[in-house]
């Protein structure tokens, strides 16, 4: 499975239906797209557009959609179960409206757990996480848990944890759609900071205009359909 020099992201004709009252919903009218490594594309949508389907499709998060998924040049629907986990633990990272953290756990902890899955040495996970959540501005809230957070730092929490493992590819979803203007817009730049030294790409879901605009490129999804 040799994924050197090939596009993160590539859908070909993606389609996503679903039955509802007996009627057929076409949610993705057969979407195409190509994502570079390093490139940050924002998909633009009202709620309801298909945004937050077409990101379950690139993170390979459930079935039942037609047409290609290839994620680092691999072609998600040959790959069994396991290996579609392994691809997702290996090259995906996720950043969510809402920082679904572990309560029980710190802020260094939550950043850690994905590099101990990953099989990172537990000394060398601390040391990684201690540094990305310092970038964050969070050096100083490593041993509070989510709930001694507030909103913008328990986002910029799960931030850390999507970038912990290097992914060749982030989507975030409405990420900053829970936070006020001003929080935004620092958790946004901190985010894309990040990600381009990092060298990932990204697929950022938003219906925020502003913030579009400080990514490489716009895709809008109107009626299924990428425009």
């Amino acid at each position: 499975m040799n994924s050197a020099g090939k596009p993160v992201v590539n859908l070909v004709n993606l389609t996503r239906s679903f039955v509802q009252g007996g009627a057929k919903i076409d949610v993705l009218r057969g979407v195409n797209l190509t994502i570079q490594p390093g490139e940050i594309v924002a998909l633009l949508g009202p709620s309801g557009s298909g945004k937050s389907t077409m990101l379950q499709a690139v993170g390979l998060l459930e079935g039942g959609f037609g047409g290609t998924i290839e994620i680092a040049g691999i072609d998600a629907s040959k790959l069994s179960g396991d290996d579609r986990t392994a691809l997702r633990r290996n090259h995906l990272g996720f950043v969510y409206q809402f920082h679904h953290l572990l309560a029980d756990f710190t802020a260094l902890e939550n950043v850690v757990l994905p590099q101990l899955v990953a099989g990172v040495k537990r000394g060398d996970a601390e040391e990684s996480a201690a540094n990305l959540l310092e970038k964050l501005g969070l050096g100083q809230r490593l041993s509070h848990r989510p709930s001694q957070l507030s909103g913008g730092e328990q986002q910029r929490v799960a931030v850390g944890r999507a970038l912990a493992n290097k992914p060749k590819l982030v989507l975030a979803d409405e990420p900053t759609g829970n936070l006020d203007e001003a929080t935004a817009d620092k958790v946004l730049e901190q985010f894309l900071d990040l990600v381009r030294v990092q060298g990932s790409a990204a697929l950022v879901a938003t219906h925020n205009e502003r913030l579009a605009k400080r990514m490489d490129r716009v895709l809008r999804l109107h009626e299924g359909v990428l425009t």
